[in-house]
């Protein structure tokens, strides 16, 4: 039976991701049985993960608020508030915030995604260790959880 999935803000998790940047797990395997992931990036200006692919899921994301540039393969796209994204698995992307804040929503399809930020990140609930830092080691690991692939710098 599938069953439907309710969570009010304080029941969610948020994470301190790259660069100071917060993620929110909305939605996760467990809630939406292995379906769906959905997140929330709070994240400043410059903020960039690296240049990567996914081999397991297909990605979505919404820029609520602010601004980035994208890249999908070797083409660079302005993306302003309001945009989206679609990201079929096995697409090289990475983008970069330019604007001073940016609010984004991410999907990912099956779930599972939220393994790699709960690996590398850090419960903001819990005492922020001295030094926290999700190094590029530490990240790889996490991606790799995944299957995703790093595939270079941040652009």
């Amino acid at each position: 039976m599938t069953m439907a999935y309710l969570a009010n803000r304080d029941q969610q998790q948020t994470l301190e991701w790259l660069d100071g940047g917060l993620f929110t797990v909305l939605l996760d395997s467990q809630a939406t049985q292995g379906r769906l992931t959905v997140g929330r990036f709070d994240v400043a200006k410059d903020e960039a993960p690296p240049f990567h692919l996914h081999t397991r899921d297909d990605e979505v994301f919404l820029l609520l608020k602010g601004e980035a540039l994208v890249w999908v393969g070797d083409e660079r796209h302005e993306l302003s508030e309001g945009g989206i994204v679609y990201l079929p698995r096995n697409i090289p992307h990475g983008y970069r915030i330019t604007s001073d804040h940016a609010d984004l929503l991410l999907m990912a399809t099956p779930a599972g995604i939220e393994e790699m930020f709960r690996h590398a990140g850090r419960d903001i609930t819990t005492p922020r260790p001295e030094g926290f830092e999700i190094t590029k080691e530490k990240l790889a690991e996490a991606a790799a959880l995944r299957g995703n692939i790093i595939l270079g710098p941040p652009r």
